[in-house]
């Protein structure tokens, strides 16, 4: 008496497609945990940049509200601003980079349906300039020639803010 497995009574063609998605539920699932892998320490390098864009703006507050002939307070002003921008490009760099590898390496975002991730990629290329702005706005403190009042900087502040409120609510709620 022959005893026969339920994949041989199957057939052949049957078992081949079973152990097809056998490898492919295996292949799918480690590739979505590298992509889950990048996409947090995407979401981490993000909020560390963010967090330097929060702050930097509150120095410049702090160095446009400096009296004249204090500099030993504006020089230290500009020590930490000078630290916060170099510590900001090195979280900047790797955050742009895992950001792209999700959208280029993975896919995601692409294809109908997915206007919400040109939104956020032109919001991505506002954060950037403001970056850049904030680049510039040091300069001009080092150089002496800052012309903008502390209040002026109150509300420079706040574009990082609303900028990113933005890129979540497009992300999260993916509106188009």
């Amino acid at each position: 008496m022959m005893i026969l497995s339920a994949d041989s009574r199957l057939g052949p063609a049957t078992t081949l497609r079973a152990r097809y998605m056998c490898v492919a539920k295996r292949v799918w699932a480690v590739y979505t945990r590298r992509m889950l892998w990048v996409k947090s320490f995407h979401i981490v390098f993000v909020a560390s940049w963010f967090a330097g864009l929060f702050y930097l703006p509150r120095i410049f507050v702090n160095l446009a509200m400096v009296p004249p002939g204090s500099d030993a307070e504006r020089d230290r002003l500009l020590l930490m601003a000078r630290k916060l921008m170099r510590f900001t490009h090195m979280l900047m760099v790797p955050a742009v980079a895992l950001g792209v590898w999700l959208w280029a390496g993975y896919g995601i975002g692409w294809g109908p349906g997915n206007g919400w991730m040109h939104a956020k990629l032109a919001i991505v290329a506002l954060v950037l300039g403001y970056h850049h702005a904030c680049m510039r706005v040091l300069g001009t403190f080092e150089a002496g020639r800052n012309t903008r009042t502390h209040v002026w900087f109150r509300w420079f502040n706040e574009a990082p803010v609303l900028m990113l409120v933005a890129a979540v609510c497009l992300v999260v709620v993916k509106p188009f």
